[in-house]
């Protein structure tokens, strides 16, 4: 490490001590009957639980016909003690993912496009040599994470940048989706088409390349005129290359994505979205994202031809299946929610309702260390069943950036 690179670490590191980043309520034992209705006692439950496993910081916000909740727990800023708040503005990185695929959707639905056609048909040239085959490649497949497409965040060139001391020399760097594009495919795919499941956000970044090439307009323009102004998501933004957040916001504190990181964390709150785009750039509120996935799942914004495909999942060998930009949880009641988990630099979200666009959660971490995934799950297992279940070692834990 340069002497430069640590001048500029040592300049950026956030001073906090543990009784700052640790605290709060013990998570509710599994099976107990906290959440009575129109209680949201394990919900709190479960928020104090990611503040107790090490968060900086964590609000919440709920909805149903009845209600709307909000609950936090943690700091939005841990130096002045200011608390997180439902109207924090905040990263919400791949939850991009479900606007994207939303749109893709519509296009299809709209006759502009078929999700069988080619990545070569829609991207001429774009993707190629490495081992890959774009005629083979749909937009399916892009879009449930089954082309095979190698992950431009699980590259040398990705971690140099982006991840430990390069983020503060690189943070503020420009990039187009080509270049994003050219470090995945650099690498050769990790299975042939349709063959296998990987998330990859390379996939998305092509996605909304192909939304620019059917319509003429970058993919945010089209999400903004499609979804953003129709359901009035007054909060939601798309930054572009604006790396600054809007008020009131949290911190954003990170560990860098280095591996086997130390105690030391970081103000990651800004950065320039373009390194994003299309796979994680969307910036939003808790209260947008609930009414986002209560219209999508409700048909407001698609078809039922389009909204069944959307929800027609695959296996991933996760705790989850993945259907095209969404996330399907099968949760320990039962109950069935969808919606979609976002990563980016100082921030872990989630979002998710049920079938019927009833009942919504949005959620959102201002660190992103979280070192296993029950604190994150007691989430949807506390809204949507009333309890805060047990962890259990085969929850999957956290990767690197851009879930």
């Amino acid at each position: 490490m340069s002497k430069h690179i640590s001048k500029v670490l040592r300049g950026a590191l956030v001073a906090l001590t543990a009784a700052g980043v640790v605290g709060g309520a013990a998570v509710a034992p599994a099976g107990a009957a906290t959440q009575g209705k129109g209680s949201h006692a394990a919900t709190q439950a479960a928020l104090d639980g990611l503040v107790a496993a090490g968060m900086p910081g964590v609000a919440a916000g709920t909805w149903t016909p009845k209600e709307t909740w909000s609950g936090s727990a943690g700091y939005a800023d841990t130096a002045t003690k200011r608390e997180r708040t439902a109207g924090d503005h905040f990263r919400a990185g791949s939850i991009t993912k479900s606007f994207v695929a939303t749109v893709l959707l519509q296009l299809e639905a709209e006759g502009k496009l078929s999700l069988d056609d080619s990545l070569e048909r829609r991207l001429p040239g774009v993707v190629k040599g490495n081992g890959y085959d774009p005629d083979k490649i749909t937009i399916r497949q892009l879009l449930n994470h089954t082309s095979g497409v190698h992950d431009m965040v699980y590259t040398p060139e990705w971690d140099k940048e982006m991840n430990g001391p390069g983020f503060f020399e690189h943070r503020y760097d420009i990039k187009t989706p080509e270049q994003i594009v050219a470090m995945g495919i650099k690498y050769g795919p990790d299975f042939e088409p349709g063959k296998g499941w990987r998330y990859s956000n390379t996939n998305f970044v092509l996605g909304g390349m192909i939304i620019e090439k059917v319509t003429g307009k970058p993919y945010a323009r089209e999400v903004e005129r499609r979804i953003v102004k129709p359901l009035g998501l007054k909060e939601t933004t798309f930054p572009g290359t604006d790396p600054k957040l809007p008020a009131p916001h949290p911190v954003g504190y990170s560990k860098l994505y280095v591996p086997n990181p130390g105690p030391q964390i970081y103000d990651a709150t800004e950065y320039r979205p373009s390194w994003s785009g299309a796979t994680g750039e969307v910036v939003s509120t808790s209260g947008d994202l609930n009414r986002f996935y209560s219209a999508l799942l409700q048909g407001k914004l698609l078809p039922k031809k389009q909204l069944d495909a959307m929800l027609t999942t695959v296996e991933t060998g996760e705790h989850y299946t993945y259907g095209l930009g969404i996330i399907s949880r099968k949760l320990s009641c039962g109950v069935q929610v969808y919606g979609h988990d976002g990563v980016v630099w100082g921030s872990l979200s989630g979002a998710a309702g049920t079938r019927d666009g009833k009942h919504m959660l949005t959620f959102n971490i201002n660190g992103d260390w979280l070192d296993q995934s029950p604190p994150f799950e007691n989430m949807f297992e506390g809204e949507f069943c009333g309890t805060v279940a047990k962890p259990t070692k085969s929850q999957a834990v956290f990767g690197p950036v851009n879930r």
